[in-house]
């Protein structure tokens, strides 16, 4: 039974890893990534859909992106719903499809990023901490109902620590590398 809250908190963590890198790709680094969208919904056919789901969205360049929907009558609505999302760069509708052309990033806009992906990983962090809280009582409970002995408490505790300190560290690492990302020009 203790294995399994730990094998648990495990899964709980790496899901919170993977949680994070998908948010990380939504942050703008020196290069296009059709990730950028993934956050712009249209009105297709009363449903909120994602523009991904409505359109191919290619990279033909390191600064562009090409929005190509399944259905011509969308250009307008995809290009509006792109202007509304305010991403901080202009759509062009070329009666096909949709370009973006991704204007050279500022050093303060680099800053900005950099702090948004901090925000990111250190609400991550978080989340792993809840996981390992979580998973402590469960072993504090199990222990009060004498499942485990004080020392097997003592043990899972340790071994919880030890899952946590490997995946902050993890964030840590993934954070800097994207950091590195985006700084670099």
């Amino acid at each position: 039974m203790p294995e399994m809250i730990l094998m648990e908190a495990e899964e709980k963590m790496e899901h919170t890893i993977l949680a994070m890198h998908k948010e990380f790709a939504t942050v703008r680094s020196g290069r296009a990534n059709p990730k950028m969208l993934d956050h712009v919904t249209i009105d297709y056919y009363g449903v909120e859909s994602p523009i991904n789901q409505v359109a191919s969205i290619t990279v033909p360049e390191g600064t562009q992106i090409y929005i190509k929907p399944y259905d011509k009558s969308l250009v307008q609505t995809i290009e509006r719903a792109i202007f509304a999302a305010n991403l901080g760069f202009t759509p062009m509708n070329d009666g096909i499809g949709i370009r973006i052309v991704l204007p050279p990033q500022t050093e303060e806009n680099r800053r900005n990023s950099v702090k948004t992906i901090h925000k990111i990983a250190e609400d991550c962090k978080v989340a792993i901490r809840n996981i390992r809280r979580d998973a402590i009582q469960h072993f504090k409970k199990m222990e009060k109902d004498s499942t485990i002995t004080e020392d097997d408490l003592r043990y899972y505790e340790d071994e919880v620590q030890k899952l946590t300190d490997k995946f902050t560290d993890r964030i840590d690492e993934d954070f800097k590398a994207k950091e590195k990302d985006i700084m670099s020009i």
